[in-house]
């Protein structure tokens, strides 16, 4: 038998509140993931009673042996005075914290979890305790919906950081599990669930919903048929029908309410007109523009009435730009052709890493979901990707200024998603990874992309309460990327270097 102790890495004092001791027949790892059974806002009550200044942290957990504490065990990680009995060490909590084979963070259950369901939770959970730099305890949505999360999401210990296996063996385990989905896509008919969110008007609806309806009932009949011969494994269970038993009412309750979320195509190009007004109409060139009406126009037909599977979309794509302007200034320096660009890398790093946690965001909502979505997504990335780097090599001014017109539109998408669903989202908390991002204390990275703001002597510190403000947050990121693109193509980049120099004092 072992007592929970709980304590904040990074902090100073002792965590006055501890979690349960675990029930007969139960076991945990040490330093895995702890079931907190008690009220959350008696745990918000008790953090900040705690008066501690937890520098963006998570409260972590150890157990120690009933033998070497008490019932009135605190974790103390700076106080001198060490009683074995009573206190864990700084060198030693970050020992036991190296040597854990398995470490997760504490998790806190929602209220309607029945006692019977809590370890079955605890494995998928994303509720875990956040704090913020400045010590204030912030309540995160406690689900994730996404396809992609647990090891293939940040902000999983022992996960962050890891060195990946080989192309071949990366490359195989992707292969196995997109496999899966798609033989799951057609035998559980997941393009009707897509479909049935914005069906086509008239007779296009007709034409596409019989050739669609015939062509999935086909593959699916051929798994069918392949699997009873024993030529294909037998298929997994429908995972939208396992995740809907294992999420808690409150999960239920708040996917329900993230499917009423609306966004007017219409709305959104109205906002576009704007924009071209003041761009004038020389502002980019007539092919590029031909190819980015052609993007905006695929994203309005087939994520209609999908409005987080679009903007996870965008912003898989969105990161592309980044990682090929950083590529192409690599060969530059590589090659001994330019090397004043150095800082560039810098700014487009910061702002690949923001897109990242944009696409994090997105993935927690559900917004990767379906395969088809993720091969779309997936292959016009890649295709995006080098068609950038080709345009970078001739003309970088001009791959800038498609980038500015990508995230100009994705400004107008996300204000107007904003401005649309203002009431429901201030009613929903923010996912752990926006926490993470904005609430989190390192800042260098968020910094270093704010160059206009910068430049004016503005330093951004965002709020993260709710979703809106979440939302909003991502919507200012965009016009900062519009900012910066278009620092990019008249070289004013240069002189915002400067003042960035002078603001930002670390």
């Amino acid at each position: 038998m072992s007592t929970v102790v709980v304590a904040s890495r990074g902090t100073a004092g002792r965590a006055p509140w501890l979690g349960r001791r675990p029930a007969a027949g139960r076991s945990y790892n040490s330093l895995s993931g702890v079931l907190l059974p008690l009220p959350f806002s008696f745990v918000k009550t008790q953090l900040r009673k705690s008066r501690r200044k937890a520098q963006g942290v998570v409260v972590t957990a150890k157990l120690v042996p009933d033998d070497e504490a008490n019932t009135s065990v605190y974790a103390s990680l700076e106080d001198e005075p060490r009683d074995p009995k009573m206190m864990v060490t700084e060198a030693d909590f970050e020992e036991s914290l190296k040597n854990a084979t398995v470490r997760r963070r504490p998790v806190l259950l929602p209220d309607d979890v029945p006692e019977f369901e809590e370890l079955e939770y605890l494995e998928g959970s994303t509720c875990k305790v956040f704090i913020d730099r400045n010590g204030q305890f912030k309540e995160s949505l406690c689900c994730d919906y996404g396809f992609r999360k647990g090891a293939q999401r940040m902000y999983e210990d022992g996960v962050d950081g890891q060195i990946p296996d080989g192309a071949f063996q990366l490359g195989t385990e992707n292969f196995r599990q997109e496999y899966t989905a798609i033989r799951q896509s057609f035998r559980y008919n997941e393009y009707k669930i897509m479909r049935s969110k914005a069906p086509l008007p008239g007779i296009i609806g007709k034409i596409d919903n019989a050739i669609g309806s015939a062509f999935v009932s086909a593959m699916a009949k051929a798994d069918i048929w392949l699997e009873e011969r024993g030529i294909l494994s037998k298929l997994p269970e429908n995972p939208r029908a396992v995740a809907d038993r294992k999420i808690t009412s409150t999960c239920r309750k708040y996917r329900a309410m993230l499917d009423t979320a609306v966004l007017s195509n219409d709305a959104v190009w109205e906002r576009e007109k704007v924009r071209d007004e003041e761009r004038g109409p020389d502002f980019t060139p007539p092919a590029v523009r031909v190819i980015y009406l052609g993007l905006c126009y695929f994203l309005d037909f087939y994520f209609d009435g999908r409005p987080i599977q679009r903007f996870w979309f965008l912003e898989t794509v969105a990161r592309m730009p980044y990682f090929s302007y950083i590529t192409m200034l690599h060969q530059y320096e590589s090659l001994g052709w330019w090397r004043a660009g150095a800082k560039l890398r810098k700014v487009h790093f910061a702002e690949e890493w923001n897109e990242l946690h944009h696409l994090m965001i997105m993935e927690s909502l559900g917004g990767d979901q379906y395969w088809l979505d993720r091969f779309m997504a997936g292959h016009a990335s890649v295709i995006y990707y080098f068609l950038l780097c080709i345009l970078f090599f001739f003309n970088p001014k001009l791959a800038y200024n498609f980038s500015e017109l990508i995230e100009g539109h994705a400004v107008d998408t996300y204000g107007e998603f904003v401005d649309a669903n203002e009431e429901l989202f201030k009613s929903l908390p923010p996912p752990f990874a926006a926490l993470n991002y904005y609430m989190g204390s390192d800042l260098y990275l968020f910094d270093q992309f704010q160059t206009t703001n910068l430049a004016g002597k503005k330093i951004r510190r965002p709020k993260c309460d709710t979703m809106y403000d979440v939302f909003s947050n991502i919507r200012d990121d965009e016009g900062q990327h519009v900012a910066t693109m278009a620092a990019c193509q008249n070289a004013s980049i240069v002189k915002d270097f400067e003042s960035i120099d002078e603001t930002l004092k670390y």
